[in-house]
């Protein structure tokens, strides 16, 4: 890998972000702009009219918005920001090696900004690292720390009128709070002071893999907050250096639960956090339902813990934390009483934490899912088709549609109507449906009073119009 330039020599030279309204591109696209860069991008999704409204409002925020034809890059001081996996067949790639750009990855630039802050908080794992990022992004917001954060997902604590699609707040350089992605093995270019490990399980990588790059990762914080829960992050406790562990079951976890204190219901809950460093117990309320979620506060708190905030103010501040976009995210009810709900579950262990949730409360459960592309679905499939026939019940249905395509070249041999069989083989019940339209209409057909039916997938914006346009169906 070439040496990556320094911060002032970033923020000297015009960027162009190639896919800019991917959801880890925007976000860094803003943080720039925050900081006086010039910034500019194009994206397929915009060419092929899809999510307008969201480009509508780059545009009105300054960011100038070129076709993906090869026409906004002009000149060689320009940086361009791609995708490692992007085609060089695209018009910007062409153009800015025929200029000599330097380019760099969505990690490379995150990471620049990230080892260049006073301090780095990585929030790393399998799962949970959207919703973990937001709630220490919002500990810290509250304890007057002025973090810049860098989300994937929309963070609702700061959607403003101005900034409707907040998945990054632009603070001072002092904090800077950030996902860290080990899916294309990038973690490995961050050096976090402090570093949060949730849970390792499979997703893009196999398990040997995974252990190696979160291993390395806990090695390279100065303190790591580790989930006592999770036997296989706990595991690699040993790679750290400094240690303040977190656990809902485990007594001895440093963050913990009062035994018995939790409070839970369908949309909200309630337990006593315990510091065991000193024996004192605090009160959390979470506008969240979900055990996970529940794990996810703690791993915020410890982590703000090991940057300094006491605990009490952390759990505190919780209690107004308004959540992420497309996480558990509650479309609304019609008036005749099925429930849509919108989420970003897309691998077996977000799939399964979801479903659990739902699981929770009464009420059939109708499981739309669309797979994120092919290539994961080859990774994960059978996994995934496992996490659906065990998690629901036999009232229950899951429908799936054809994985996302947005154009390329990718393996399309193996698709969704492989998972649905699995899925009925196992003992679930799962039907294949080609086109996402098609599904909506037998969900319509499908639906009662009483029923939710969660939207389940990544790398989509439109699936949240979709969620929507079940809401009104129904």
């Amino acid at each position: 890998m070439p040496e990556l330039p320094s911060y002032d020599e970033l923020l000297a030279r015009p960027f162009f972000f190639c896919g800019i309204g991917g959801s880890g591109m925007w976000p860094l696209a803003q943080i720039l702009k925050g900081r006086g860069a010039q910034v500019a991008g194009s994206d397929r999704s915009r060419d092929q009219g899809r999510t307008p409204e969201k480009f509508a409002d780059m545009e009105r925020q300054g960011f100038a918005l070129f076709p993906q034809d090869g026409s906004g890059i002009t000149s060689s001081r320009q940086i361009l920001v791609a995708s490692a996996a992007i085609e060089d067949t695209v018009p910007e790639i062409r153009r800015a090696a025929e200029l000599g750009c330097l380019r760099l990855t969505r990690a490379e630039l995150n990471s620049i900004l990230f080892n260049t802050s006073g301090a780095g908080i990585g929030v790393a794992g399998t799962s949970g690292k959207s919703t973990v990022t937001a709630m220490l992004g919002w500990i810290m917001h509250v304890a007057g720390r002025e973090p810049t954060i860098m989300n994937g997902a929309v963070m609702k604590n700061f959607v403003t009128p101005d900034n409707p699609h907040a998945s990054a707040l632009v603070g001072s350089r002092s904090i800077y709070v950030s996902e860290v992605d080990e899916s294309d093995g990038s973690i490995a270019l961050y050096r976090p002071a402090v570093g949060v490990l949730l849970n390792v399980s499979l997703d893009h990588k196999g398990m040997d893999e995974l252990r190696e790059l979160f291993g390395a990762f806990l090695g390279r914080s100065r303190i790591a907050a580790i989930n006592a829960d999770d036997g296989e992050a706990l595991a690699l406790l040993p790679r750290a250096n400094e240690v303040l562990t977190f656990g809902i079951d485990q007594e001895k976890a440093q963050i913990g639960i009062v035994p018995g204190s939790i409070a839970d219901g369908p949309t909200r809950q309630a337990a006593l956090v315990a510091d065991r460093h000193d024996a004192a117990q605090y009160p959390l309320t979470l506008n969240m339902p979900g055990r996970h979620n529940l794990s996810n506060a703690l791993a915020a708190i410890a982590g703000a813990a090991c940057a300094g905030v006491p605990v009490k103010l952390a759990v505190e501040a919780l209690a107004n934390f308004a959540g992420l976009a497309r996480r558990f995210d509650v479309i609304g009810t019609s008036a005749s009483g099925i429930t849509v709900i919108d989420d970003f579950g897309h691998n077996p262990e977000k799939c399964a934490a979801t479903l659990r949730t739902l699981k929770a409360s009464r009420g059939r459960v109708i499981a739309f899912f669309q797979p994120h592309g092919y290539g994961p679905l080859r990774q994960m499939g059978r996994e995934l088709a496992q996490t659906f026939a065990r998690e629901l019940g036999p009232d229950d249905i899951t429908i799936m549609c054809d994985p996302v395509y947005f154009g390329g070249t990718v393996d399309r041999s193996e698709g969704s109507e492989r998972i649905v069989a699995l899925i009925n083989a196992a003992g679930g019940r799962a039907e294949h449906i080609a086109a996402r339209e098609d599904c909506g209409r037998r969900i319509t057909d499908l639906a009662q009073a009483g029923d939710r039916i969660v939207v389940m997938g990544a790398r989509d914006d439109t699936l949240t119009e979709f969620a929507r346009s079940l809401l009104l169906r129904v």
